[in-house]
């Protein structure tokens, strides 16, 4: 799939948004936005008391003992929901049914959290181009379009490549994936006291998101935040 035919795709569905009502992605009932007020309300939004380096859930909002014994390459973890039902459902139909207009709404509801914060630019998690050729588009760049746009921070898609393809991370257990994602991305420029925010969609066990904060700071990144829009939960 090109990713001309889907960007004139949701170029007509924006064109029938003006024209007719709207309606709930989630529960089909009329809506001024994709979601109505009532089922956003409903989406499982992550603690506020949550590990600063990794975003894992604890008690007591300190860092967590993963973290404590392996700290990962990234600095800080900022998500805003559980990835849990009906979370799940809305990434789902963003990435595989491409409906961009979603990754402009999780954009919206991201950025507020990352007002204020010192980055120089935004750099989406790369996907690989054989994945981005059947896809269309890559999510992650669609959202951090938004968050860029809104908090007028660079989006930089060029400097970190993914330049060989994976085994999918959910089909292999937590302890096989950081070996499985070691090498997988490139970096092709000078990052010398850049402060990075490294933007996906979803963060599972951060082994992705880890392994390229790594190859990030191997080009002189001085710091690299994470982002996402949803966080999978351990407990």
């Amino acid at each position: 799939m090109s990713i001309l035919p889907q960007a004139l795709l949701e170029l007509c569905r924006k064109g029938l948004r003006r024209c007719l009502p709207n309606a709930c992605v989630l529960c089909g009932g009329n809506s001024d936005d994709l979601l109505c007020s009532a089922c956003e309300l409903d989406l499982p939004r992550l603690s506020t008391q949550c590990c600063p380096r990794c975003g894992e859930p604890v008690s007591d909002g300190c860092t967590c003992g993963h973290c404590l014994r392996a700290p990962p390459h990234f600095d800080s973890t900022t998500a805003l929901f559980r990835y849990a039902f009906p979370v799940d459902r809305l990434v789902h139909t963003l990435k595989y049914e491409g409906r961009l207009s979603l990754a402009e709404w999780f954009g919206c509801r991201l950025a507020p959290l990352l007002e204020g914060l010192p980055f120089d630019r935004i750099i989406p998690m790369p996907l690989h181009p054989d994945r981005l050729r059947e896809r269309g588009f890559n999510q992650a760049t669609e959202i951090a379009r938004t968050v860029g746009r809104i908090l007028r921070i660079p989006v930089d898609i060029d400097r970190c490549r993914r330049w060989r393809p994976s085994l999918p991370q959910a089909r292999l257990p937590l302890d096989a994936r950081a070996a499985n994602v070691r090498g997988i991305f490139e970096c092709i420029a000078d990052l010398s006291e850049q402060r990075l925010l490294l933007l996906d969609d979803v963060m599972t066990s951060g082994a992705t998101l880890n392994e390229c904060a790594r190859i990030l700071k191997l080009h002189g990144a001085a710091t690299v935040d994470v982002a996402a829009v949803a966080r999978a939960v351990r407990n």
